[in-house]
């Protein structure tokens, strides 16, 4: 698990640029800046969203575990699917995109 992916989620929550759920970040995918997807996302929902998420523009992060993972990483005691920034560096969405790429690569190996 990324560590920048990390402690951006905690400090997001703290200041309160995040939202939750696949249909609220659907909904709001012009105000997003990062996509945070679960692998308990519907295939469905995520063709959705990485459909509008690439007319947008903006990066999807691929999160290598569930939903009550990615929860617990909010510091929240309900599952949380899908998440997006509405506000984070952009030195920070490449530093995370960096992370995971390198990541996902390892878990290949």
């Amino acid at each position: 698990m990324s560590k920048i992916l990390e402690k951006q989620l905690k400090d997001a929550r703290k200041e309160d640029k995040l939202t939750f759920g696949s249909r609220q970040v659907l909904n709001s995918v012009k105000n997003s800046k990062l996509i945070v997807l679960s692998q308990s996302v519907k295939k469905e929902m995520v063709e959705k969203i990485e459909e509008d998420a690439k007319k947008e523009k903006i990066p999807l992060v691929n999160f290598q575990g569930t939903s009550v993972a990615l929860g617990r990483l909010c510091g929240l005691q309900f599952r949380i699917s899908t998440l997006s920034f509405t506000s984070i560096d952009d030195a920070n969405v490449k530093s995370i995109l960096k992370d995971t790429e390198a990541e996902e690569k390892n878990e290949q190996v």
